[in-house]
């Protein structure tokens, strides 16, 4: 026998999980079925794909049996892999995961503790400390002699020993606390099981003892019986015709743990050239590792409904990995290598396929407005991920785009966009930047409003990235007003005129702010504003300089922005009579540094900046 510590992780997240969780408790159960149906899928394809396995006697169930005779205990047995003492070790008392530090964060950080994030984060054993004062676990791994007991009561260590098990798998006895014990019924058992179960597709029976009485209603003694209490059936290859709605949440719930029903499922039993079956689903809240480069994959692969991989994060591009779900595939081999599955041409196409029916069904949510803008809150991000790297789906993902507008209120489509532009014109204009309330009051926008000229606002920190590389929709070009070029196609006559009369004077200017622009040229876009910032056609804006630096992200030199001045300003015409002196310079400077400031970007030197405003400040009084 050997005594060992917990990690210190495990330590910290078992108190969180006792003491933060305590209304959810009965997803212990869940979690404990959900790592047994988990046992059974690997001894599964061991039998069906290794030869030291295909002779094996495998006969996959889960065994609940439960007494109260004086303890109360509840045992929840598999036939699956089992473990020997070293995976004892790894899954009991240590915590492998890296994301294990971000559950942690997350579940100290939040107000509202979340239960969904135990199954999410593998840890789901450790919530039966909250209904019990010590967990056995007794476990002999397929193929193995030996078996050993795992003991715990939750709180610094745990002792492994050996034992004794007639056949492979793993029995998980738990001695109930007084927060535990309504658990020792037949009733709640069985609620329990349909409510999260239902659909594992192994058959867990149940073990109780019926009552038993004479003719005359005296109870006479008690019967053993055994139950099958789940449909144990792969859910995803019954006829669509024969589900229901409530079918298709209930079995979302148990593949994924999460309490609430789906946003959107998306079912389809192919047959022809390729045969197999997929089942996704949309949860209605973006998965908490959404943005975590080690998010956990949401779908699972079966071959002929034998589960072969859960881990595998090319099932799905990357910008769905918010998907839940399951493939099926009657083509590929069972014993099909992860390096294969990253090669192999069926399950290429299968993904192909169902990336193109997800967006589809995506385009047909978006008719109904309301619980499509409920999605796209969720999953914008990602699907704008998607436009920047999925060239064959972007005209696709460029219909599911959404943007706030200067021309009407909520969301819009560049669909809707087009219908509303002006005759003449021949490209959708659009703003980027951090914050909507500062781009709608941006100079930039000046002319745009002069002219009736709808802009879209992005202030999504990604849309700087994204649409730039996105040339055109349709047959119109995506010009962004922070650009050097959005005003050229725009230009008239005049403005090309009072742009040469006023040459000399950006030349004075460029000279004084040297090399912190790029260059100074006469603004056709402005009409209130006496300067604006923007960048060149080909550089990154100063907001996408920022999310770069932000990132980490700092190399070569420098990017200058170009200043715009405008000619009709009264600062502007008054610069054009002044000669080149002090004050000249610090004007110059300030007209550049305050364009900065409504871009977001603070004065390289605050001190100077302060300084050179006193100065004209104390002139102008």
């Amino acid at each position: 026998m050997t005594t060992h510590q917990f990690q210190s992780e495990v330590s910290q997240l078992l108190h969180l999980i006792i003491h933060s969780l305590y209304s959810h408790k009965e997803i212990f159960l869940r979690e404990l079925i959900s790592n047994a149906s988990d046992a059974l899928d690997k001894l599964k394809y061991l039998t069906l794909t290794d030869d030291a396995f295909k002779q094996f006697e495998f006969e996959p169930r889960i065994d609940l049996s439960y007494h109260d005779d004086g303890e109360k205990i509840l045992t929840v047995a598999d036939t699956g892999i089992g473990m020997n003492q070293q995976d004892l070790i790894d899954n009991l008392g240590t915590i492998a995961r890296s994301g294990t530090k971000k559950f942690l964060e997350r579940m100290t950080g939040d107000a509202k503790k979340d239960s969904n994030l135990i199954g999410q984060f593998g840890v789901g054993f450790y919530s039966s400390f909250m209904v019990a004062d010590k967990v056995e676990v007794i476990s002999r791994k397929a193929g193995e002699e030996q078996a050993y007991r795992w003991v715990s009561d939750g709180k610094s260590d745990y002792v492994i020993e050996e034992a004794e098990r007639d056949t492979p798998g793993t029995t998980v006895i738990l001695h109930l606390n007084e927060a535990g014990k309504e658990y020792v019924d037949r009733w709640q058992i069985q609620e329990i099981i349909r409510k999260y179960s239902n659909h594992i597709p192994f058959p867990i029976f149940l073990h109780y003892e019926e009552a038993e009485y004479d003719k005359d209603g005296n109870k006479k003694g008690t019967k053993s019986k055994v139950e099958q209490v789940n449909t144990a059936s792969a859910f995803w290859k019954q006829p669509k015709s024969q589900l229901k709605e409530k079918d298709y949440k209930e079995f979302y719930k148990t593949l994924t743990n999460d309490f609430e029903d789906p946003l959107l499922y998306i079912h389809t039993q192919a047959e022809g050239t390729l045969d197999y079956t997929t089942l996704f689903y949309v949860p209605k809240k973006a998965p908490f590792d959404l943005y975590y480069s080690e998010y956990k994959p949401g779908v699972k692969l079966y071959v002929k409904r034998v589960f072969i991989t859960d881990e595998d994060k090319e099932l799905m591009p990357t910008y769905l990995r918010f998907i839940k779900g399951i493939i099926d595939s009657e083509d590929l081999p069972l014993n099909v290598s992860r390096e294969l599955l990253q090669q192999n041409r069926i399950l290429a196409k299968i993904k192909s396929n169902s990336v193109k029916k997800i967006l589809s069904e995506f385009k047909n949510l978006a008719k109904d407005p309301k619980k499509y803008i409920q999605f796209y809150e969720q999953y914008s991000r990602p699907l704008k991920e998607g436009v920047y790297q999925d060239l064959d789906n972007r005209e696709t993902l460029l219909e599911l785009m959404r943007f706030k507008s200067t021309k009407v209120d909520g969301y819009t489509s560049f669909a809707e966009y087009v219908e509303r532009m002006q005759k003449d014109q021949k490209a959708i204009y659009y703003i980027t930047g951090e914050n909507e309330a500062a781009l709608r009051r941006s100079p930039l926008l000046e002319m745009y409003r002069q002219r009736d000229i709808e802009v879209l606002i992005m202030d999504d920190e990604i849309d700087d990235l994204v649409f730039p590389a996105v040339a055109k929709y349709k047959d119109y070009e995506l010009k962004a007003v922070n650009r050097s070029d959005a005003v050229e196609d725009l230009k008239t006559e005049q403005d090309k005129k009072v742009e040469k009369d006023l040459k000399p004077l950006t030349k004075k200017i460029k000279k004084v702010l040297g090399d912190h622009v790029k260059d100074v040229i006469v603004s056709s876009r402005l009409s209130d504003s006496p300067a604006c910032v923007v960048a060149d056609a080909n550089d990154p804006t100063v907001q996408m300089q920022e999310l770069l630096k932000a990132m980490g992200q700092v190399g070569g030199p420098p990017v200058k922005p170009i200043l715009e001045v405008n000619p009709d300003h009264p600062i502007v015409k008054k610069l054009s009579t002044m000669k080149k002196n002090r004050a000249f310079d610090d004007v110059c400077w300030l007209l550049l540094e305050q364009a900065l400031l409504l871009e977001g970007v603070k004065p390289e030197n605050p001190a100077d900046f302060v300084k050179r405003l006193n100065t004209v400040l104390e002139k102008a009084l």
